[in-house]
């Protein structure tokens, strides 16, 4: 089935939305009643990803998996742990996953972030490794924060801050993605020259 390309703000209110809700219930009410309006706007966003655009991006659907596993175990346990926890495992799991598949010549960065470009495979090997380590200090960044700071904090820094922080070293990533940019027909000749690490 053809994917329809989105408009920005589309993209934009899918992925912040649910975090928005999150933020704006917890301020009102508390963490568990956030955690399960947080899990609904997530479903609803992916609903509404694939009613627009045919499709629903494999980071998204991840998260999606994520935040309801911890987020049931949240609300049945009355834990909150278990929803402090989820971004450290979400960045987690992305980290190793990239990592690894580095350590086999795999770039799966192409497919987290749903062929957006064409890069030569140096080139994605590089953006990976990059990726790799963002999400590995995000990682370590959501630990320090929740075991050390606030619940409200907790929950405003994963509001606004997280999706700045990405947006920024993403942002920072272009001078290589210029740099190491192909033309569709480039890249099929170089693939078959050094092999094709953007696809599993």
């Amino acid at each position: 089935m053809d994917k329809t390309q989105p408009h920005p703000l589309f993209k934009l209110a899918t992925e912040l939305g649910p975090l928005i809700v999150f933020f704006v219930v917890n301020a009102k009410f508390n963490l568990f009643a956030a955690t399960g309006a947080f899990m609904v706007a997530i479903v609803a966003a992916m609903i509404a990803s694939y009613v627009v655009t045919k499709h629903v991006p494999l980071m998204a659907i991840v998260t999606g998996i994520v935040v309801l596993v911890f987020g049931t175990l949240t609300l049945v346990l009355h834990d909150e742990t278990f929803i402090k926890l989820k971004p450290t495992i979400i960045y987690g799991l992305f980290a190793a996953v990239l990592g690894g598949g580095l350590l086999f010549n795999r770039s799966f960065i192409a497919i987290m972030f749903d062929q957006m470009f064409n890069l030569t495979p140096a080139g994605w090997r590089i953006l990976t490794f990059r990726w790799a380590l963002f999400f590995a200090a995000m990682a370590v960044l959501n630990e320090i924060i929740w075991r050390t700071q606030s619940t409200d904090f907790w929950v405003g820094f994963k509001a606004f801050g997280v999706v700045p922080l990405t947006m920024i070293f993403a942002i920072a990533q272009m001078p290589l993605i210029k740099r190491y940019h192909q033309d569709p027909a480039s890249l099929e000749a170089s693939d078959a020259a050094e092999g094709d690490v953007s696809k599993g």
